[in-house]
Order: C-alpha cells, then sequence, then structure tokens
C-alpha cells in the first residue's frame, strides 16, 4: 500500500516525514541553482569528484633488461596508481656509461612489454632536471619521481635524483639481489674468453664454474674470476611476478617453448604474436642442462629462474612451466588442454625441424602445431655477438660500473622492504 499525502496517519510516520525533507532539500536547491544559473545536480544522488589516480616516474637505461629492472618497475608501479617509465637516450647512455648493448628501439619494445608499466617517455635525459622535471609534474602529471635505494651519480659525483629530492617528490625502492646489466656482461665476456681457447685447453664449461664460483688462471697468462649468480629464487618472488590466474574452461590456449636466454626483443615480439592466436599463453622455459646440451657448455648465460622470471614479466604471458621437457609429448598437450603450438622462424637451432631431434613431432601429427614468421631476426647469439664486437668499450664501462657496484655493497646495511 503507498503514502497517501493527506492521510493523518502518514503525518506520523517517521518514513513519510523523512522523505518528504529529503524531498524539499532536493527541490530546494534545484530552485536556488536554478535562480542563480548554477548547473542542476542530477536528482537523487550527487557524487563525488572522483579522486586522480597517483602518477609515479621512473626512469632508467634499461639495457639488457632483466628480471632486476622488472622488479624495480614492480615496485615502483606499487608506489602508485599508474607507473610512466622513462628510457634514456643511446647518447645519453654514451656520455655517462658508455656504448649501450640494445639500441632504444629495442629498449622501447622491452620495457613497454612489463606488465606493470602504463606509459613509456622516449629519449629521456639521464639527470633529472630542472627543466625536465616541471615537465613532468605539469605534462605528465607526475607526483612522485622513483629510484632504487643503489646510488646514481653524475660524471660529475653529483646525485642525478638531488632536485627531486629537494622538491620533496622523491621516492626510494629496494634494489633487487643478484643481478645487474654490469653481471650479465661480465658473463658473456668470460663467455667468449672461454670459447676462444677451447679448442687448445680442457675447460669446465660456464655452467659449472657459476655453480662453483671458482677463480681461474688461463694458460695465457689472463687471470679471471668467474662470474657467479648470485640470485637466490624465493616462492615469494614467483608469485609477485605471476598473475594467479589460470585459463578459463573455454580457453584456447596457445604453448611455445625455448630458452628465452638473454630476454630480448625478439622475444617480447615472438611472445606478442602468439598470445594473438589464443586466450592464454603458456610458455616452456627449458632446463639449464637442456640448453647447454643443444646450444653449447657456455649456455645458457641466464639460469632456469632468472630466464623465468623475466619471461613471466612480460604482459604477453599468462603462465610458464619452470623446466619443461625438449620434447611435447601427447599427455602434456593434454594435460595442460593446449589447442596450439607455435614456434618462430628465427632461432639458435634452424634445423630443429629436421632430423630425429625434432621435439615438434607429435603436435604436428596432432595438426596442432604452426611455425611463426619472427618479425625480428635477434637471437642471444646476436646480443653476445654486438659485446664481443666492442668487447674492449664494454670492458672499461664494466670496470667503472663493477667499482661503483662494490662500493655499494661493502656499505650496504639491511633495509626492511621488499628485498626477497
Amino acid at each position: 500500500m503507498g503514502f497517501e499525502l493527506g492521510h493523518p496517519e502518514n503525518l506520523q510516520n517517521p518514513r513519510f516525514i523523512a522523505t518528504c525533507l529529503v524531498g524539499g532539500i532536493v527541490i530546494g536547491v534545484s530552485v536556488l541553482g536554478f535562480y542563480f544559473g548554477y548547473p542542476l545536480p542530477s536528482m537523487g544522488i550527487i557524487r563525488r569528484k572522483k579522486k586522480r589516480p597517483v602518477r609515479v616516474y621512473m626512469d632508467g637505461c634499461f639495457d639488457m633488461m632483466h628480471y632486476g629492472h622488472c622488479n624495480a618497475l614492480r615496485q615502483a608501479r606499487a608506489l602508485g596508481d599508474e607507473l610512466v617509465v622513462g628510457v634514456v637516450s643511446d647518447a645519453e647512455i654514451i656520455a655517462n656509461k658508455g656504448p649501450p648493448v640494445t639500441p632504444l628501439h629495442e629498449r622501447m619494445i622491452m620495457v613497454s612489454a612489463v606488465k606493470w608499466v602504463d606509459e613509456v617517455i622516449p629519449d629521456a635525459p639521464y639527470a633529472i632536471t630542472e627543466e625536465f622535471m616541471k615537465r613532468l609534474f605539469t605534462e605528465y602529471n607526475i607526483d612522485y619521481i622513483i629510484h632504487g635505494d643503489d646510488p646514481c651519480l653524475l660524471p660529475d659525483g653529483t646525485d642525478a635524483y638531488a632536485l627531486a629530492k629537494k622538491a620533496g617528490r622523491y621516492k626510494q625502492i629496494k634494489r633487487t639481489e643478484g643481478v645487474s646489466s654490469t653481471d650479465i656482461v661480465g658473463r658473456m665476456l668470460l663467455c667468449v674468453r672461454e670459447r676462444s681457447v677451447s679448442d687448445t685447453h680442457n675447460r669446465s664449461s660456464l655452467q659449472r664454474q657459476f655453480s662453483h664460483g671458482k677463480s681461474q688462471k688461463f694458460e695465457d697468462g689472463v687471470s679471471g674470476i668467474t662470474r657467479v649468480s648470485e640470485f637466490l629464487p624465493t616462492s615469494r618472488r614467483i608469485v609477485q611476478f605471476s598473475n594467479g590466474k589460470g585459463p578459463g574452461p573455454d580457453a584456447r590456449i596457445v604453448y611455445i617453448d625455448g630458452a628465452f636466454d638473454l630476454f630480448h626483443a625478439g622475444h617480447v615480439e615472438i611472445l606478442r604474436i602468439a598470445r594473438g592466436l589464443g586466450d592464454f599463453l603458456l610458455v616452456g622455459i627449458h632446463t639449464d642442462q637442456t640448453v647447454s646440451e643443444h646450444r653449447g657448455a657456455h649456455r645458457p648465460i641466464m639460469n632456469l629462474h632468472e630466464r623465468s622470471l623475466s619471461v613471466l614479466a612480460c604482459r604477453y604471458v599468462d603462465e610458464v612451466i619452470i623446466g619443461a621437457p625438449w620434447e611435447i609429448s601427447k599427455d602434456m598437450i593434454t594435460t595442460f588442454n593446449i589447442s596450439l603450438v607455435v614456434h618462430g622462424t628465427i632461432a639458435e637451432n634452424k634445423d630443429i625441424e629436421k632430423g630425429t631431434s625434432n621435439p615438434y613431432v607429435i603436435p604436428t601429427s596432432m595438426g596442432v602445431y604452426q611455425l611463426l614468421e619472427s618479425p625480428w631476426e635477434i637471437t642471444t647469439s646476436t646480443i653476445i655477438k654486438r659485446i664481443v664486437s666492442n668487447h674492449e668499450a664494454y670492458q672499461i664501462r664494466n670496470e667503472k660500473k663493477a667499482a661503483s657496484e662494490k662500493r655499494y655493497y661493502e656499505g650496504k646495511t639491511h633495509v626492511t622492504g621488499d628485498r626477497l
């Protein structure tokens, strides 16, 4: 039964009285607004103004991009709602550090593919200048500028983020332990050195050197310290990088496998294409032993868990198999409900589909295998060749960077935060 305005019982009904009061207020405000020319609010609900998202900025060279860079971007994104990333220009890197291994357009692809990145600014300056900082605050609506707890010094010894700190718009994240671009280049230089003497000397594999971390003295008089991977994988780090979601019941699952060593722009682009063929991209990461068997004792440069995290950080990847088998079986296809198995045309093993070593025999016979045209002719060997062709410049660059990293570790103290 509805309300009757003139009924005596309704004049004492609290619900009726409240309705009249609210209605009177809304009508009164509307009348005043009409009289003074103000815009009228929508009847019944006056919505609050939506709060602007917190936008944070982080810059970097992102040369030889690895899971440490990705973890830094993940931490930066957690300090705001939107992450804008500045990628330093080639000219600025050369002026401040030495020649980059990967050019700007490749570094842009890598950064843009990280799933925590919302926007990318190309040709960012190495140092936060007054002019660029104002541009960040006005044009890009940046609230805070982010950097790691390791020092970033300019050639003249000054802090590259001094102005941001002075403005009170600076926030710090924790450096990811166990990896750096300097370390990775060092591993490749060691790899090249080992290969140069392997024909005349019996050397242990690079993988075994990493495991034991022993120093060596080569018979040609050159002494060298093996570059030990100090990455300590934890379940928490894997969870942080994971999407945490499985495929839907009717999802078309695409599977692609590989070493994904020295994760580069070629990897990103083939993963992007593969993801576009279905609803869920499952990536198989081969074990260190499998990679060594098929690509030589000096591979992989990055170990299994390092390679897995780099792939997991890619926005096109939904899940990875850590230590995937070389050969794809019918049982594996059934277990993971794989609809399509793909592989790129550009690979280290170009004769992969010849002979008995073809791992795609079963998916091919089942009619679920597809060869994808790779948009980039880049492989792990391509990256290593870049180091070899200019190894003296990279050696000098590494020596300078190694000195600053040594000072950082010697003075490092425990800081609460995202260390694991």
